[in-house]
């Protein structure tokens, strides 16, 4: 048994749990459904989640706070690290992930579609694929689908709607 501190000072047992146990427990939340999930979030954190959160996103974080436990949090070094990192940003604003990265002239782009691997060349007016300019990359990414694509998007310069709205594309 470890005895530990809880946060308002009370001392509060912990059973020492081994790896095994960690990764049995963590394998077993994804079989808990999202009300299941909000409890173990509930006996975990001794507060409601917050509303809107995924489910994936509840058993990630519930999966990190059971390692937490189980092995130890962060190091004290981190967590000064951190705690400055924060102290020293701007609250009121957000990164923003940019909208989308832009392709210089001189940039190949390779796109693989159906097994067949695309390759154009970004120049200083439009693009060149297969030794034929266009004006655009939609234009080239019709030609390779037959059929109406945003060409940044096909090409990977742009995150999907879905990624933009939800944050979940790494910029």
């Amino acid at each position: 048994m470890v005895r530990r501190r809880s946060t308002d000072g009370q001392r509060q047992r912990r059973r020492r749990s081994g790896p095994d146990d960690v990764g049995r427990e963590i394998a077993d939340l994804s079989a808990l459904n999202t009300k299941a999930l909000k409890q173990r979030w509930q006996s975990l954190f001794d507060a409601d989640p917050p509303p809107g959160l995924g489910r994936s996103l509840l058993v990630r974080v519930i999966a990190y706070r059971i390692q937490e436990r189980a092995f130890g949090g962060l190091k004290p070094a981190t967590r000064r690290f951190l705690s400055a990192c924060s102290d020293t940003a701007d609250a009121r604003r957000l990164p923003r992930a940019p909208s989308s990265r832009a392709a210089t002239a001189g940039t190949v782009l390779i796109r693989e579609w159906h097994g067949t691997s695309h390759r154009v060349t970004v120049l200083d007016q439009g693009c060149s694929w297969r030794g034929t300019r266009y004006r655009t990359l939609s234009e080239v990414a019709r030609e390779i689908t037959g059929t109406r694509w945003s060409g940044p998007r096909f090409f990977g310069l742009s995150p999907a709607r879905e990624a933009r709205r939800n944050g979940t594309r790494d910029a």
